[in-house]
């Protein structure tokens, strides 16, 4: 029994003994992880508050931050809270309790949960915050600091240059804050101060560091009365924030401007054309006197405007001296000026400009390429015997461009009709829009063609271009009217003695319209867009216009018309683009010289009453995307006259076969856009030549966003969506035979379609979210040597299966004989881009290439077989642009070296593995820019140093 006794209380002892160890243990293990856990919080949290400041810093440059930076940013954030959020059980845990330690329990309790809810996420945030390293930022985000301004160049007017060097120094004096520059209209303020926007831009900050600003930043003020919403949204735009254009929201929007501009060290905003003061508090910009690194610059007609908006100093511009005069005269004229028995004629013309540089390039243009002297003698003596005004600008501004203005009627009075029209609108012109109105007021030719109609407003524009009576807006589809060419042809449109009137009240805030108008039985012209605030006409209002030939109402809110509507039996174009509440309209039928209907964007629910009888109605615009389904599309068969019609589409109603095999009929039928109803394509009539007297058209089967797919009136583009293009291969061959654009998305029986098949005229193919068997394939398995020999342009969008151009080509027999643009986007199975060598190499006439997130392309150029490729000087393939974007494989270009020799551009974001340009010294001679971040400039690698320094200069950071 004391045996066992013995034996029992040795055991208690032991357990006992082992328990307090372990409680001991626990005690001290429970607060050495705790602590180490406390440590790795402190260390990421420090590295969560060093990537916060250089954000911040980054983002005062004009960067943003990435989405997975902010995130990271913002979890690690949330893991501190969840670790202050413990403290209290972490505490409790610790506490020793007397008979043994009962909190053991707890702390393998909360132990666990430090581990689940702390330690786990804590190690992932820690890997994902070293990782980032120093790419923290939108490396395509960020401002420069200076953007180039288009215009002509002061370089060769010493005048100019002279002024120029002043605002410079100017800008240099700590005094001065606010520079305003001012002269009359056409004297070359803008010029002046575009040239030294440019000049900031090239000079050397180094040698003039008081002329580096964070941001230069320029601003085209509108005319009054001035909304600054306008002038918040350039400033705004330019700084790359959002700012809200809707009414009453000026306040919030200059402290959100003004917070911006603050993180510039030093700022400059050019204010051009400023026709009444502005406060630069509303505008959001920081005063100079209260933010030492701001800076103003305005231009105006008047010194009036620059004294109240307080400048520090004003710098008139002046008329060009005799010299400088001649010599611009001569830019603009040519050579022709300097002919002996010519140049007496053309001094003294040049001298009647009296310096004004507008005038000089006026009058010196519409003389270039007159050889005759009886043109010269005419041109002086209609100079000298203008009629001058009264006040200065116009006795030595208008009498210049009026001359202009009546040497057009040599060419026709219609042009001088469209000249005069322009003034109708403010600065920027749709020239669609424009050429529309003078065809509905009869300018140019009411019984032509539409084709015919657009030639010779297209050749008016131009001729107004070329005289400096209009001017390029940078597109081809606006124009804009300098404003002391618009302050003239309105002058001289008050001064003529005409029967017909125009009326425009163009984006004027209008909000409500008289029940009727004195003035109205004579109007032809009535432009009331832009009036967003426009919500009702009166009924009885357009009563008032008997002879009315152009109404648009476009971008008003309008939701219905009266019925007043149809007593313009005169009407020839009603425009209601972009009312967007327009539901319905009232009948119709009597407005019998329609010819132009143009209900883009509009939300109309049923077509008109009285649609059929519109029997001279040439142009319609439709859009039927919340017509009723069961609407009889028929009715357009009537309207046999049609040469335009537009039925765009996007989501409910599409077209069916019967309805559109009835639209093929309309005999003068040449433009056509449409969306056709995928399930009925198989009973449409499989001859579609009628389609080839279609001067364009932009037909689409099933819904699909094809928005990229520019349409024009030399638009020929197909484009389908979730469409089986085998099975109904006779439809889309019979048409595709006359599309020069292709566009297909989720289709599919592609390769097939084109094995078996051959179209000549197709030269763009676009092709998305497809998946294709581009693996190899027998030689000569299709039925056609190329089915595609004029394609010019490719492009392939989350395409599957797509190894190589190369295997594309091999496998449908396409030759790219005449291929010139090449684009590739998100194809994940693309490994290289061509295989060069054997039978295919690199198409000889490619000039353009652009590749992005194609995650496993690792060569340009792959080697076929173990041949090394030579190129014949002759066949090196002449690539001018490429772009890359995103292609973390990709190692290399590829040989051979001269394969690149033509490069003019090269863009590469976001391929680090990239450390050599595919450039020698020999072979970099026509490179003019390069693109890409200064972190992957850092790592290139260099041959030769010599061979660095040649291409500094090409270097642009994106």
């Amino acid at each position: 029994m004391e045996i066992l006794v013995n034996v029992v209380c040795g055991y208690v002892v032991d357990e006992v003994g082992k328990f307090v160890r372990q409680c001991v243990e626990n005690i001290v293990s429970f607060s050495s992880k705790i602590e180490n856990l406390r440590q790795e919080m402190e260390k990421i949290t420090k590295l969560r508050d060093d990537i916060k400041g250089k954000v911040k810093k980054d983002e005062g440059e004009g960067y943003k931050p990435k989405p997975d930076v902010i995130k990271w940013i913002e979890d690690v954030s949330e893991l501190e809270n969840e670790w202050e959020t413990m403290q209290e059980n972490i505490a409790a845990a610790k506490t020793l309790i007397y008979r043994c330690c009962p909190n053991c329990g707890l702390r393998s309790e909360v132990w666990t949960q430090a581990q689940n809810s702390i330690q786990v996420k804590l190690c992932s945030l820690k890997n994902d915050g070293e990782s980032f390293g120093s790419n923290l930022m939108e490396e395509n985000y960020r401002m420069e600091k200076v953007e180039h301004l288009p215009g002509p160049s002061t370089n060769d007017q010493p005048a100019a240059r002279r002024n120029l060097h002043k605002i410079l120094q100017h800008l240099e004096n700590d005094e001065v804050g606010i520079i305003g520059v001012w002269g009359a209209g056409g004297i070359g303020k803008t010029t002046l101060v575009k040239n030294l926007n440019n000049e900031l831009k090239q000079i050397d900050v180094s040698i003039r560091s008081k002329l580096s600003f964070g941001v230069v930043i320029w601003v085209t003020v509108p005319k009054p009365p001035i909304d600054i919403r306008k002038v918040q949204a350039q400033i705004a735009d330019r700084l790359n924030i959002k700012v809200n254009t809707d009414q009453g929201s000026e306040e919030s929007n200059a402290s959100k401007i003004y917070q911006r501009l603050k993180q510039e060290k030093s700022v400059l905003v050019i204010l051009d054309d400023v026709w009444e003061a502005i406060d630069l508090d509303d505008v959001g910009v920081p005063q100079p006197k209260d933010h030492a690194g701001s800076k103003v610059i305005i231009t105006s007609r008047f010194l009036d405007v620059c004294n109240q908006m307080k400048i520090d100093t004003e710098m008139k511009v002046y008329t060009l001296d005799e010299n400088e005069s001649w010599a611009l005269f001569i830019k603009n004229v040519g050579d022709v000026a300097n002919r002996m028995d010519i140049e007496p004629l053309a001094m003294e013309i040049a001298r009647e400009c009296d310096g004004l540089p507008l005038a000089i390039t006026v009058i010196g243009a519409s003389m270039r390429g007159k050889k005759r002297v009886e043109q010269w003698k005419d041109a002086l003596e209609s100079l000298r015997k203008s009629e001058p005004n009264a006040t200065y600008v116009r006795d030595k501004v208008y009498k210049v461009i009026k001359w202009s203005y009546d040497s057009l009627e040599q060419r026709g009075h219609d042009i001088q009709s469209c000249f005069l029209y322009c003034s109708l609108y403010p600065a920027f012109i749709q020239t669609n829009d424009l050429i529309h109105c003078w065809w509905a007021e009869g300018f140019l030719g009411e019984h032509d063609t539409y084709e015919k109609v657009c030639n010779r407003g297209i050749t008016i524009i131009e001729e107004l271009k070329n005289g400096c009576l209009l001017e390029k807006d940078g597109m081809d589809s606006s124009v804009k009217m300098h404003d002391v060419v618009r302050d003239v042809a309105i002058w001289i449109d008050k001064s003529i003695s005409q029967n017909a009137k125009r009326m425009s009240s163009i984006c004027n805030k209008i909000e409500h319209l008289p029940d009727n108008l004195t003035e109205g039985p004579e109007t032809t012209t009535l432009l009331l867009q832009e009036n967003t605030s426009l919500m009702k006409i009166p009924d009885e209002f357009f009563l008032s216009f008997p002879v009315l030939r152009v109404l648009n109402l476009s971008g008003t809110g309008i939701t219905a018309l009266p019925c007043s509507i149809n007593k313009l039996r005169q009407l020839h174009a009603l425009i209601l683009q972009n009312c967007r509440m327009l539901k319905g309209l009232p009948s119709i039928g009597n407005l019998c010289n329609l010819q132009l209907l143009d209900c883009d964007n509009t939300e109309l629910c049923y077509l008109p009453e009285g649609m059929d009888k519109l029997t001279n109605l040439r142009l319609l615009n439709m859009p039927v995307d919340e017509l009723k389904c069961s609407i009889d599309l028929g009715v357009f068969n009537k309207l046999q006259r049609l040469e335009l019609l537009h039925l765009p589409i996007i989501q409910r109603c599409v077209v069916g076969a019967t309805s559109f095999d009835k639209i093929s009929h309309l005999p003068n039928l040449t433009s056509l856009l449409i969306y056709l109803d995928r399930s009925t394509i198989s009973i449409l009539e499989s001859d579609q030549t009628w389609m080839k007297r279609l001067k364009s058209f932009h037909i689409t089967v099933g819904n699909t966003n094809t928005h990229e797919v520019g349409f024009n009136k030399s638009t020929r583009a197909i484009c389908l969506s979730g469409f089986d293009i085998f099975n109904n291969k006779v439809w889309l061959s019979s048409m595709l035979q006359f599309a020069s654009y292709l566009y297909l998305e989720l289709c599919m029986g592609l390769t097939e379609f084109f094995q078996n098949n051959s179209f000549d005229g197709l030269k763009s193919l676009d092709i998305r979210c497809c998946s294709c068997d581009f693996g190899p394939s027998i030689e000569g398995s299709g039925q056609f040597d190329d089915p595609l020999p004029n394609l010019k342009y490719l492009s392939f969008y989350f395409v599957d299966h797509l190894k190589s151009v190369s295997d594309l080509g091999h496998f449908l027999g396409l030759r790219f004989s005449k291929l010139r643009k090449l684009h590739i986007s998100h194809c994940r199975t693309l490994t290289c881009l061509f295989n060069v060598g054997g039978a295919f190499s690199v198409p000889r006439h490619l000039e353009e290439i652009s590749l992005s997130h194609c995650d496993n392309l690792t060569e340009l150029l792959a080697q076929f077989g173990s041949s090394q490729t030579t190129f014949i000087s002759s066949e090196i393939p002449r690539v001018r642009k490429l772009r890359l974007c995103n292609l973390y494989a990709l190692r290399t270009f590829g040989e051979p070296e001269s394969m690149w020799e033509h490069l003019e551009e090269l863009e590469v974001i976001g391929c680090y593995r990239i450390r050599k340009l595919p450039l020698s010294i020999q072979t970099s001679n026509n490179i003019k820019l390069i693109k890409g971040s200064s972190q992957w400039r850092s790592q290139l690698e260099w041959v030769h140093d010599n061979f660095k320094s040649n291409l500094e200069h090409c270097f642009t950071d994106i």
